[in-house]
């Protein structure tokens, strides 16, 4: 008895974990019409549960057969819509788990694209002032110190801004790779999070592993609803059969203690039947006079008499 209540507390347990996620999981494909999802949801996974039982228990019984067959595919279909429901809610999991990560790639594209414009700008301002000094350099080659001199004073102000704005491009460089660093620190702890189902992926597609990794994912989801919403169902049958043999066994030892009980009344009547008989012998014994016995006839009734006694 023990194992069927086991059996029947699994079943249901199971089952209403299962009915929770393919509620959330239906409520999530159907958003605009969340509650009625929950009720509908509620209502039919009682209703599986119940046609499940009653068919077991009138599969042979004379029911219309039509009804039979409508009930089975019901049962059948529920499990698909539980099984599916249970399917959006672990995608839905997943993808919010994996939605950061595509999140943080997305930011490290962005900044370095950032990075490569200001290497442009310090690239560009270094071009300018080389040709600046090329400029002055040609003063030079010729000699002309003084005329030179008085050309980088003209070019004080433009190297200052070329010199400012690779300085700045380098500061926002410096800001742009903190920041990167830290979305790389955060990518690596999702990326850790989500380690154990790399190392399942790469069991199924080995060195592929990285272009399918959704594919595995769906794998493991596919197997684990395979086994998820039936499991419940048929545990529902498995216990509604050790209960019915429960029955069977617990009548038929009633049935023996009966005919045991109606045995031993028997005996006991029998019994009865015997020890009267013998008592109305015994009376009749003692009725006779013994004055009118011989020695041989009063040792004969001794002898009757110590027989009964025997024998009761």
């Amino acid at each position: 008895m023990f194992l069927t209540l086991l059996t029947f507390i699994s079943a249901i347990a199971i089952s209403m974990i299962a009915a929770g996620y393919s509620i959330l999981g239906l409520a999530t494909l159907f958003a605009g019409a969340a509650v009625p999802i929950i009720a509908m949801g509620s209502a039919l996974e009682v209703g599986k549960l119940v046609a499940a039982s009653w068919l077991y228990h009138n599969w042979r019984s004379d029911i219309p057969k039509s009804l039979k067959a409508y009930l089975f595919t019901a049962i059948i279909v529920l499990i698909f819509i539980t099984s599916m429901g249970i399917f959006g809610f672990l995608s839905k999991a997943h993808l919010d788990q994996v939605k950061p990560t595509a999140g943080n790639q997305e930011q490290i594209l962005l900044i370095d694209k950032k990075i490569i414009q200001q290497q442009s700008i310090i690239e560009r301002s270094e071009r300018t002032l080389d040709q600046l000094d090329k400029a002055l350099d040609v003063y030079i080659d010729k000699e002309y110190v003084s005329r030179g001199l008085k050309e980088r004073k003209k070019q004080k102000e433009e190297r200052d801004l070329l010199n400012k704005s690779i300085d700045e491009a380098m500061g926002k460089i410096a800001e742009l790779n903190n920041a990167k660093s830290s979305i790389t620190i955060e990518q690596l702890k999702l990326e850790a999070d989500v380690g154990p189902l790399k190392y399942v992926a790469e069991l199924i597609y080995g060195d592929e592993a990285k272009d399918h990794f959704d594919s595995a994912v769906r794998i493991i989801i596919l197997i684990l609803i395979f086994v998820f919403d039936p499991l419940a169902v048929l545990l529902l049958i498995a216990a509604n059969i050790s209960l019915r043999q429960w029955k069977m066994k617990r009548n038929l030892t009633k049935q023996n203690s009966e005919k045991k009980q109606a045995d031993r009344l028997k005996r006991l009547e029998k019994k009865t039947k015997n020890l009267k008989r013998k008592d109305r012998d015994f009376r009749k014994l003692l009725s006779t006079d013994i004055n009118e016995l011989n020695p041989d006839e009063i040792k004969l009734k001794l002898n009757q008499i110590y027989d009964w006694n025997d024998k009761k």
